[in-house]
């Protein structure tokens, strides 16, 4: 009897971070996600539960909460549900995705998919050789060879993921990595981009109009037939055609250009949020933050052994306690 009430309290766990998954990856994550890929989000709120639900269990086991059995029972069923996401479902998944955006290979994509998942996990399983992760006893089909190989790939990723956040963060939010951009600039620019918008247009206006004229001329329609009206078309070509051609071609490199002042008319309005940002008291502390630990950085690289567990352990603290503390306002910011 037990067991079915902790079993019930687990799935009603399980229920609600599926829902607060599928509301983060809505409203937060991919709020402006035009293209609906209704697998990603289901795949990225069963993996956003289950997560959960583990971390649910070691606050049980610390608590003494539920019985220790049915905790053993959850947890390994958690654990193979992840790595079956992990290892199975997301990479397949990936792999059906790249191939159906090849029309080549379009009509076969399930079977290029199972090439791709099969090469993957090829690799995956070469990948852990190398390392001394396993016992004798436990077998190839065993969780633990995935459970081993899913942690040294899981902790190389974030040492990869910290260092690269340990650089944009200060990157990010210092005041001294920001140019200065001002209204003029963006005026300017965006003045750049509606002249080179009229000229496309007032360009494909005469490109209609050019076709028109030899609409009218009848250069479209009476065109030589036979043999020798196929040779001397591809010997000689009208006037208006070449002009075309020219015209044509001078949009295409105006719209090239369109393109990218469009871009940088975006990273300059980006950046004049990012400037506004920097002036709030948010913005004042992560820029005292990306300070603090730029200088914290430097001076892991010159004193490493003083203090190091102390600072360590305080700032890890810390981390972790921001970091849940921005998961549950994320999560309370929808309701």
């Amino acid at each position: 009897m037990s067991f079915l009430i902790d079993s019930s309290i687990m799935i009603t766990s399980q229920i609600l971070f599926f829902g607060f998954g599928w509301l983060f990856f809505m409203r937060q994550l991919f709020k402006d996600y035009e293209v609906r890929q209704y697998v990603v989000q289901v795949i990225f709120s069963v993996t956003f539960a289950f997560s959960c639900t583990m971390f649910e269990l070691i606050i049980f086991e610390i608590l003494g909460v539920l019985n220790s059995s049915s905790r053993y029972f959850h947890w390994k069923m958690n654990l193979c549900v992840i790595l079956l996401i992990l290892v199975f479902m997301v990479p397949f998944y990936i792999g059906y995705f790249i191939v159906s955006n090849i029309r080549l290979l379009h009509k076969q994509r399930l079977l290029f998919s199972c090439l791709l998942w099969l090469t993957f996990m090829y690799f995956f399983w070469k990948l852990g050789d190398p390392f001394p992760i396993l016992s004798p006893k436990h077998g190839i089909l065993s969780i633990e060879q995935l459970i081993s190989r899913v942690g040294v790939i899981g902790v190389t990723l974030m040492a990869l993921l910290s260092g690269f956040g340990a650089v944009n963060c200060p990157y990010t939010y210092m005041s001294y990595f920001l140019r200065n951009v001002t209204d003029t600039d963006i005026l300017a620019l965006e003045r750049r981009l509606l002249q080179t918008m009229d000229m496309i247009i007032s360009k494909k206006k005469r490109m209609a109009m050019t076709r028109r004229t030899m609409f009218q001329k009848g250069e479209v329609h009476n065109k030589p037939s036979g043999f020798w009206g196929m040779i001397k078309s591809v010997t000689t070509s009208a006037p208006g055609s070449e002009n075309l051609t020219l015209i044509q071609q001078e949009v295409d490199a105006l719209e090239e250009l369109s393109r990218q002042l469009f871009l940088e008319t975006a990273d300059l309005y980006a950046t004049k949020e990012r400037i506004e940002y920097s002036k709030t008291f948010k913005g004042k502390y992560f820029n005292f933050l990306g300070y603090f630990f730029s200088i914290y950085c430097v001076w892991k690289i010159f004193m490493v052994r003083f203090w190091t567990e102390q600072i360590s352990f305080n700032l890890l603290m810390m981390a972790i306690l921001t970091g849940v503390r921005y998961l549950f306002v994320s999560l309370l910011s929808f309701f």
